[in-house]
C-alpha cells in the first residue's frame, strides 16, 4: 500500500515536472548596448511580447538594454559561454568570427536604404548568414538598419584633410578603423557606454554614429557640429545562440518570423528618423555641414576591392554592388 502511494506520488511529480518544463521550453536573455528609449529596444520588447504570445508562453524572452549584461564584445562572447542567448550586434563585431558577414558595414558599400533592403532580402545575405552559422554554431535570425554614420566634432569637417590627426572614437572592430585611417585620422576604440564622457572630457575630439544614435545618446550636447559624411551604412543583426536554438526547438520558425517583422519595422523607423532629424538638430543649434563625399569615398575605394585588405571575396563585393541596380 505504501509502495503504491509512493509510486503514485512520484508519477504525479513527474507529470507536474513535465508540464512545467513544457510550459516554458526556452527562457532567453536578449542583450544589447542601446538605451531603453531607442527604437532597437522598443522593437526588441515588442518582439519578446509577440514571441511569448505566438508560442503560447513556451518561449519567454527578457530584454536587457544599455550594456546591462556587458559591452558589445562581451555579449558576443556571451553567446558561446552561455551568459546570453540572443543579441543585437553590429556585423563589424560578428566579423571576428566570420569576416564576410561584415561586408555591408564597409565604407561606402551601400548606396542608399533601398540598396540595404535589397541586400537584406538577397541570397547573398542568406549565404553569409549560413557562413557565420558554420563558423560559430549560432544563427543570424534577422538584420535591421542602424543608419548612415556621420562624424560629429566641435568644428566643421567638409573634406578628408579636415580629419587629419583627428582623435576620433570608433567601435572596437577592424572595419571601423578603415575610414579614419584612410583619411589620416587617429581612430580610438572606446566602449559605446563610455563615449559621452570621453567627448565631454576631451579624451577624444570626435565620434561617428547615425543621426538617431547621436540623438538618443545625446552626443549633440558635447559636440557642436554634425558633418554628413555618410561613410558607412550600418546594420545590426539579431543572433540566437546554438543552445538557445536547441531550446526553442519547433518554435524556431515562429521566433524567426517575429524577429524579422520587428527588424523590418525598426529599420523603417530608423530610416524615417534619419530624414526628420536634420531639422531637429538645426533647431537645437547644431551646425549641420555638407561634405565633399566623393573625396571621402575616393580615399577608401581602392581598399574595398583589394582581397588582401578585406575579409570578403571580390565575388561578394560584385554581388553586393549588383544589388544596387
Amino acid at each position: 500500500m505504501i509502495a503504491n502511494t509512493i509510486r503514485k506520488a512520484a508519477l504525479a511529480a513527474a507529470v507536474m515536472s513535465f508540464a512545467l518544463s513544457s510550459a516554458i521550453a526556452a527562457d532567453l536573455k536578449w542583450a544589447h548596448v542601446y538605451e531603453e528609449g531607442s527604437s532597437y529596444h522598443k522593437w526588441a520588447v515588442w518582439a519578446a511580447d509577440e514571441i511569448k504570445a505566438r508560442t503560447d508562453g513556451r518561449v519567454n524572452v527578457t530584454v536587457f538594454p544599455a550594456s546591462s549584461l556587458g559591452k558589445e564584445s562581451e555579449i558576443n562572447e556571451g553567446l558561446t559561454i552561455g551568459s546570453v542567448d540572443m543579441i543585437y550586434t553590429g556585423p563589424n563585431f560578428a566579423e571576428r568570427d566570420y569576416g564576410p558577414i561584415a561586408i555591408s558595414d564597409y565604407p561606402f558599400m551601400l548606396k542608399n536604404y533601398a540598396h540595404w533592403q535589397a541586400y537584406r532580402d538577397s541570397d547573398l545575405f542568406t549565404e553569409l548568414s549560413e557562413g557565420y552559422k558554420d563558423a560559430t554554431g549560432h544563427t543570424v535570425m534577422a538584420i535591421t538598419w542602424y543608419g548612415y554614420r556621420h562624424v560629429t566634432s566641435n568644428f566643421p569637417i567638409t573634406k578628408p584633410e579636415d580629419m587629419r590627426g583627428l582623435k576620433i572614437r570608433v567601435p572596437d572592430s577592424p572595419v571601423m578603423v578603415m575610414f579614419p585611417n584612410a583619411v589620416g585620422a587617429n581612430p580610438t576604440p572606446i566602449a559605446f557606454s563610455e563615449v559621452y564622457l570621453a567627448l565631454q572630457q576631451g579624451v577624444v575630439d570626435a565620434q561617428e554614429n547615425p543621426l538617431p544614435t547621436i540623438q538618443f545618446k545625446k552626443f549633440y550636447e558635447v559636440q557642436s557640429n554634425i558633418n554628413l559624411t555618410g561613410h558607412i551604412g550600418n546594420s545590426l543583426i539579431i543572433i540566437v545562440s546554438s543552445t538557445a536554438m536547441d531550446n526553442i526547438g519547433e518554435d524556431a520558425g515562429v521566433v524567426e518570423a517575429v524577429l524579422k517583422e520587428a527588424a523590418a519595422q525598426c529599420a523603417d523607423e530608423i530610416n524615417q528618423a534619419e530624414t526628420d532629424l536634420v531639422q531637429w538638430f538645426i533647431d537645437q543649434g547644431i551646425q549641420i555641414n555638407e561634405v565633399d563625399k566623393d573625396a571621402f569615398q575616393a580615399a577608401v575605394e581602392p581598399i574595398l576591392t583589394d582581397e588582401s585588405k578585406v575579409p570578403y571575396e571580390l565575388d561578394h563585393y560584385n554581388r553586393m554592388q549588383a544589388l544596387a541596380n
